[in-house]
């Protein structure tokens, strides 16, 4: 499969990939829908405009839809309109296809240099589940807390643990994250106020809800892919020391609901099919209604780097792989339904921190420094135990199966100084 489209080789925005976002331009602010492909944005506006999106689904709701400012009423037509943009969109930019590459002003309009967007949230999220998928995640926080024989809490095996998060403070990639203050327990148990010392990220990738459904109904773990849209990169950023003091006994609060970072693009599942795995071996065997038979983890290359602010590189502290994660999307989608309760296209589902079995591919500071116990040390010779005011963070992620190759682009922010 090609594209007309030059493509660089370290690109992971291909002809396979076609992931979906928000973008304007200086000359068109109105904010619409776009995909990406190689250096280039396609406004899928401007096709729709000019009727060349001819399925039975799109040929109807095309020029609505993809003139919208967030991703959510195309998201809600369902997978069979998903599909068919995609493969629309796949033929436009072939090769073979000469509908946008032999009419040279078409092209030009159709195709804007991603160095000339301005890229929004992809989706309005009216509501935000977090998760805690990862078994070498949890074991870590729970053997660094609890012990190691006390590391899983006994409802881990049987179910996805989740918790619900803030979804007004969820943020795109490059926005800056202020450093909170809150309530910290010092070493001589008295309580005081202050900028969080333990600031963290956390390695996630969460998947946006397409198709909803109705109060009281739910998502059998069968149908569940039919109301997932896509996948980001999700930096969910933790303060430590705020949220030890105050999660007993309801969870998360102020040490989550500071800032979340999601990157631009929304990867379909559609194109991460290729990458689909074996996820780790579930013991005991999950009940019926979590139970499935056909793979549900997806091959996907994470990194973690830190650029502290006076230094001109970056160092990679994490690398991890989404294949590692315990419940798979799926499973979480199922669990999240099983009572009745209604998702809304734009909810978003985190995965929780993804660490792997080796210290390398520990998914937060956290567990990387072993609550502060060891530094990591960066390439400028600088040390961390927690971030630092001036730090920049980077998620990145990438697919790859012989020829085929997909990218999330990536997930950034940096810290700056409490107020």
């Amino acid at each position: 499969m090609k594209s007309f489209v030059s493509i660089p080789k370290d690109s992971g925005f291909t002809l396979h990939n076609i992931p979906f976002g928000i973008f304007s331009t200086a000359s068109t602010p109105k904010p619409r829908v776009g995909v990406a492909i190689g250096e280039f944005v396609v406004d899928c506006n401007l096709l729709a405009i000019k009727s060349l999106f001819n399925g039975p689904i799109l040929r109807q709701h095309s020029e609505d839809v993809f003139s919208q400012p967030t991703l959510n009423k195309f998201m809600a037509l369902g997978r069979p309109a998903w599909q068919e943009a995609r493969r629309r969109l796949q033929d436009l930019l072939s090769e073979e296809n000469k509908t946008i590459s032999g009419n040279e002003i078409l092209m030009k309009d159709v195709l804007i240099p991603l160095t000339a967007v301005k890229m929004h949230l992809p989706f309005t999220i009216g509501d935000y589940t977090d998760f805690y998928a990862s078994k070498e995640h949890a074991k870590n926080v729970g053997t660094m807390f609890r012990g190691a024989e006390n590391a899983l809490m006994p409802n881990w095996v049987h179910l996805p643990v989740g918790y619900h998060g803030r979804a007004s403070s969820i943020v795109l990639s490059g926005t800056d994250i202020r450093r909170p203050n809150g309530q910290k327990k010092a070493k001589d148990g008295s309580i005081k106020f202050g900028p969080s010392e333990k600031l963290d990220f956390e390695l996630e990738m969460a998947f946006v809800v397409g198709k909803g459904n109705a109060l009281g109904e739910s998502i059998s773990i069968q149908n569940a892919n039919e109301h997932i849209f896509g996948v980001v990169l999700m930096n969910d950023w933790s303060a430590r020391d705020i949220q030890a003091w105050e999660y007993v006994p309801l969870g998360p609060f102020l040490g989550k609901n500071f800032g979340t970072t999601i990157s631009p693009w929304v990867v379909t599942l559609d194109a991460l099919e290729p990458f689909l795995v074996e996820g780790p071996r579930q013991n005991p065997t999950p009940l019926p209604y979590l139970e499935d038979k056909e793979s549900g983890s997806y091959d996907v290359e994470l990194e973690v780097s830190i650029k502290p602010e006076k230094s001109n590189e970056e160092t990679v502290v994490c690398k991890s792989n989404l294949k590692h994660m315990y419940w798979t999307f799926k499973q979480q989608l199922a669990h999240h339904t099983i009572n009745g309760c209604n998702m809304r296209p734009g909810d978003l589902c985190g995965t929780g921190t993804i660490s792997g079995p080796t210290k390398d591919s520990f998914g937060s500071m956290l567990e990387l420094s072993w609550n502060g116990q060891n530094s990591v040390t960066l390439k400028d010779g600088s040390e961390r135990t927690f971030l630092e005011d001036g730090d920049l963070v980077t998620i990145r992620g990438m697919c790859k199966k012989g020829e085929i190759v997909v990218g999330f682009g990536s997930c950034s922010g940096k810290i700056i100084q409490a107020k």
